[in-house]
Formats: structure tokens, sequence, C-alpha cells
């Protein structure tokens, strides 16, 4: 009886440990007390929610290799860029090192193929969420200007849109940050598009108009389909923080 329950221990820590590895390095942290605290139910929970369906996508062995050797990526891809030295290698390789943040390697690269296909929209994007990551908030502003300059182009990710408002808010844009995070929420019902228009109502002092909208993801919440809520629960997780502070 003893050994059994001795294993049982044992194996709970094991996956315990890789759950706290997985949520920190995919930026899940809002697990992680959960995880911690409730080590059994929250191993559980967590690799039925969070990792199960990275294996079922095929992403799980993707993402565990990348924290394994972090610079495999790059260093494969740094090996094709020298064998051929064409756009999409160097874009490839120009995400590899986004992903290991190392944005100026990247922006770099991504800058050289915008240069050579200065009409290519989806290069132009690609440069201005670098510049965004990077810090670079005017560059990224006039990154994304461009792309909706383009003729018959015009940015339709919720992601893009929100990142262009955030750029806008950082270089003391308010007014017009304000309209496009309203565009993101009533056209893509983002909850990440909210909870950052909720800081920003709550930076410039409207407080009762940030905590309504901090109120209002309860509700919004419930208007999404299954599927999409797990990708949504940071964004209610941390509204509901906000929210608790006021």
């Amino acid at each position: 009886m003893f050994p059994f329950w001795s294993g049982y221990y044992y194996l709970v820590i094991i996956l315990q440990i890789v759950c706290v590895i997985h949520a920190l390095k995919s930026g899940r942290r809002e697990w992680l007390f959960f995880i911690v605290f409730v080590p059994a139910i929250g191993v559980a929970v967590y690799v039925i929610r969070e990792i199960l369906p990275e294996i079922s996508s095929g992403q799980f062995v993707e993402n565990v290799l990348r924290m394994i050797s972090p610079n495999g990526r790059i260093k494969e891809w740094e090996r094709k860029v020298r064998i051929s030295d064409t756009v999409t290698n160097k874009l490839q390789l120009a995400d590899a090192y986004a992903q290991q943040q190392q944005y100026g390697k990247a922006i770099a690269l991504t800058q050289e193929c915008a240069n050579a296909f200065s009409k290519d929209p989806g290069i132009l994007l690609q440069l201005a969420r670098l510049q965004f990551l990077n810090g670079n908030y005017a560059e990224s502003i006039s990154s994304f200007d461009k792309v909706n300059a383009t003729k018959g182009v015009r940015m339709s990710k919720a992601e893009d849109e929100l990142l262009y408002a955030r750029a806008l808010e950082a270089t003391a844009q308010a007014g017009r940050a304000e309209e496009v995070y309203q565009k993101v929420i009533q056209v893509h019902h983002s909850l990440e598009a909210m909870y950052y228009y909720r800081l920003l109502l709550k930076k410039q002092g409207r407080i009762a108009e940030a905590k309504a909208q901090f109120e209002h993801t309860r509700e919004e919440i419930d208007l999404h389909p299954r599927y999409i809520r797990r990708t949504i629960r940071k964004w209610v997780w941390l509204s509901r923080k906000e929210l608790a502070g006021m």
C-alpha cells in the first residue's frame, strides 16, 4: 500500500513541476496558484484544459522543444539563410528571433525584406508587430499606417488593431487610441481590447466608467463559445483582479 502511495505522490510532484514550467513559459500565470496549492486537482485540470489541446493540435512537441532548446530554431533558420538567402527564410529566421525576444535582430531582417518588397502588406504588418514588441511605438504606428494606406488592404485582425491602439496610447494619442479600442470591442468583442480600454479609462481618472467596463466582462464571457473561453480566460482573470482593487 505504502509503495503505491509513495509512487503516486512523486508522480504528482513531477507533473506539478512540469505544469508550473509550462504555465510560466506559455504565459498562463493565472494557473500557478491552482497548480501549486491544489496540486492533484490543479495538475489534472491543467493537463486537461491546457496541455491536451496542445497535443491534439500538434503544438505540444514544438513547445517542449522550444523550452528544452530555446535557440534550436534560430540555429536551424540561420543555417537555412546561409544556404538560401530568400525572403521566406529571412522571415522565418526573424520569427525565430522574435520568439526568443531578440526583437532588434528580428526587426532588422524584416525591415530588409520590407525594403525589397515595400508593397507587401504582410511583411509591413509583421514589421509593425515587431516594432511594437520592441517598444518602438512611433515606428510601429507608421508601419501600421502604411498597411492601411495600401490600396485594397485594411487591417482585419483584432490583434493587429489592438496593437495599433496600444501604440497610439503609448505615444500620448489617447483620443485616437480610445476610438480604435471602441472599434475593436464593437467589431470583434475582444476581451483583451476591453481590458486595455479599461486601463486607459482608469489612467484618465474615469473610474466609474472603468469599473462598469470591468464588470461587463462577467457578462461578455458567457457570449463566447466554450472553445474560445479557454483563450480569453487570462483577460477575465486580469479584469477581475483589477476590479478587486478598485
